[in-house]
């Protein structure tokens, strides 16, 4: 299975990570072949796999069954893969990873009941290969906490009032608390105490926020050939995030005539908005936000056991700071 370049850094997390998008694939049986197609297209359309590199990154520090490991961190990545299908059907998203997004390619109700699958097959994973009702119930509560993330953007979507503190609290549930039960699920369930779980969570929530951060950045410093996706659809549906944020406490005024627009704004004065952006620091404020977290994640994962996993993972964390896509 092909699975991002970026781990061939990482020789021996990528044959699990492989094993871990081969064993999705496995997890496929339904006989609804444009629901199966759809699903498959997205699982091999090339994405980072760093929720699950977590998941199993965290697992290394306790000598235990990879198998089981790896399943798990199958599931992780099922229900990443859920959430992205019903993110781009809520925001029509015609394109993710530079390919056509299943919503787009197959409809929205192709695109419904394939994120609801990947759902089931999520599950099924986890009370097959959990060793503990803990990971379940975890699980469960952060989608929980995922959905109140999502819905708390619903509701402040074209408000130009909205504040720093509310992006930070929707995107620790939307963003953070996969990445958080990612680096739960691999610390607990791979034997390591409640403490050391409980670390691996709180190092997992600044690890998602500073991601999170970084990708609302490329929004404004990218190109869609290289995000994979249209730059600065966020903006058109009402979604606000940073770096707009940020820039509009320094002059309000400037942006209020171009977002009154609303999703009617034209790709010019996109990008005249984009330029306001970066002239009034926001890019440059939300870039330290993301410096800010990433340190408090690395300050976190240099207090775990020395060792390959630990020098792995604050490399891994300290590089997504510099990504470009």
């Amino acid at each position: 299975m092909k699975i991002h370049p970026m781990w061939h850094e990482y020789p021996t997390l990528a044959p699990e990570l492989s094993s871990a998008l081969t064993l999705i694939e496995k997890q496929i049986t339904t006989n609804n072949t444009p629901v199966a197609e759809a699903i498959l297209e997205m699982i091999n359309g090339g994405g980072k796999l760093l929720r699950p590199a977590y998941c199993l990154l965290f697992s290394r520090f306790q000598d235990t069954d990879r198998e089981k490991m790896i399943a798990l961190a199958a599931a992780i990545e099922t229900l990443h893969t859920a959430t992205l299908i019903h993110d781009d059907i809520i925001d029509k998203s015609p394109t993710r990873r530079n390919q056509i997004t299943i919503q787009k390619q197959f409809g929205p109700e192709t695109a419904v009941y394939a994120g609801d699958y990947l759902f089931v097959v999520c599950f099924k994973l986890l009370a097959h290969y959990a060793s503990s009702l803990r990971s379940i119930q975890q699980d469960s509560g952060s989608m929980e906490k995922i959905l109140k993330g999502e819905l708390d953007q619903m509701a402040t979507r074209y408000q130009t009032d909205i504040t720093i503190d509310d992006y930070l609290k929707q995107v620790s549930g939307k963003t953070g608390q996969l990445f958080a039960l990612s680096c739960f699920v691999g610390a607990y369930e791979s034997g390591g105490s409640n403490n050391f779980a409980k670390a691996a969570e709180k190092i997992g929530m600044d690890i998602g926020i500073a991601f999170q951060l970084l990708d609302d950045i490329l929004d404004y410093t990218s190109n869609g050939d290289t995000l994979g996706k249209p730059v600065c659809e966020d903006v058109r549906s009402g979604v606000y995030s940073a770096p707009l944020i940020l820039a509009m406490q320094r002059d309000r005024q400037a942006f209020l005539p171009l977002l009154a627009k609303k999703d009617q704004i034209a790709d010019a004065e996109m990008d005249t908005l984009r330029d306001l952006v970066i002239q009034y620091e926001g890019v440059k404020q939300a870039y330290a936000m993301a410096r800010q977290h990433t340190d408090q994640a690395i300050a976190g994962l240099k207090k775990l056991p020395a060792g390959s996993a630990q020098d792995d993972l604050i490399r891994l964390t300290g590089s997504l700071l510099n990504r470009k896509a």
